[in-house]
């Protein structure tokens, strides 16, 4: 039995001028203990999926359309919001994308962690504070700094801390939204490796959002690929790394740095992303697509099976590729 499957969720923005397609029919699965990456580029719908979750979308004016998210057999689309507080923190956690604005300033680090535990673990405040000293132990942060605030820690000591308020009550899943986007390249490293061992340790799982395929080759086990509020191809990290088969992922592949070959320049993906407010009838990559044809214009694209555990929206992809 899978821990989360995400059936069918759109979920839509109501402006005045218009209404913006954020994401449009998202179908994910994430098994115990599994870690699936979410990639694409910035605007094509990531954290609004992850904040669909957690029923955590803005309303007005985001609204959730349609779609089931059943975490644990449970339709958290259906539970009261009693019932969805209870959930967050506790077993579904999430690391926001931005440490420096997550947490609160006028707080110190050992209280902001202590309220969590005390909030769902229903434990005394004395307790709460003696585990929370604990957790900042593990994230690789001394105890003794407990009583200190967020001014005065780094950039990389603050998304420790932010780790360590998403795992004080053992998640059974995480949702990591680009977890290291604003740190260095040294220190990337050494959070990536600590949430990797806490992963395991705890036996976590967990929906990791990046636009870095080498975090994601590094870190999951299966690999969704998401562009214009679409999942575009989906599979195994080993189906999608080793044979990609939709234009997008080949461009997102050849934009990389390569060690193995020597070339002046690297090969971007032409154009921009489409409106959300304005998407296109048929395939919504076809205008920077180099294989697009007339039946991409008039047919709607849908995932097809093109091998075992990988499907893809591409009607060429199945008949062998380009």
């Amino acid at each position: 039995m899978n821990l989360l499957e995400i059936k069918g969720l759109t979920i839509q923005y109501a402006m005045r001028a218009n209404t913006i397609h954020a994401v449009n029919n998202v179908d994910l699965t994430i098994a115990p203990g599994q870690t699936l990456g979410l990639v694409g580029e910035t605007g094509a719908g990531k954290t609004t999926t992850a904040r669909g979750i957690l029923r955590l979308i803005q309303t007005p004016p985001g609204k959730i359309v349609s779609g089931e998210v059943f975490f644990e057999g449970r339709d958290l689309l259906k539970m009261s919001g009693a019932e969805m507080r209870a959930i967050r923190g506790k077993s579904i956690s999430m690391i926001f994308q931005n440490p420096m604005s997550a947490l609160n300033p006028i707080l110190t680090i050992g209280e902001q962690i202590a309220e969590v535990i005390h909030l769902h673990e229903k434990c005394s405040k004395k307790e709460a504070a003696e585990r929370s000293r604990n957790m900042l132990k593990m994230v690789g942060i001394r105890p003794e700094r407990a009583g200190e605030y967020p001014h005065q820690f780094s950039g990389g000591m603050k998304q420790r801390v932010v780790i360590a308020i998403a795992l004080a009550c053992s998640p059974k899943l995480l949702i990591a939204d680009e977890p290291t986007t604003a740190l260095d390249v040294t220190i990337q490293a050494q959070v990536l490796d600590m949430m990797r061992a806490l992963k395991n340790k705890l036996n976590t799982s967990m929906l990791l959002i990046t636009h870095d395929l080498g975090v994601v080759a590094e870190t999951c086990d299966a690999v969704a690929i998401m562009y214009a509020g679409e999942i575009v191809e989906y599979g195994s990290l080993e189906r999608v790394f080793h044979n990609p088969k939709h234009p997008y992922t080949l461009g997102l592949f050849g934009s990389i740095p390569s060690l193995d070959k020597v070339v002046e320049r690297l090969s971007p993906i032409r154009g921009l992303m489409p409106e959300p407010s304005a998407l296109p009838k048929g395939c919504k990559f076809k205008e920077r697509c180099d294989y697009s044809c007339d039946d991409c214009e008039k047919e709607e694209q849908v995932l097809r099976e093109i091998e075992l555990n990988h499907t893809v929206r591409c009607m060429r992809a199945e008949g062998g590729g380009f």
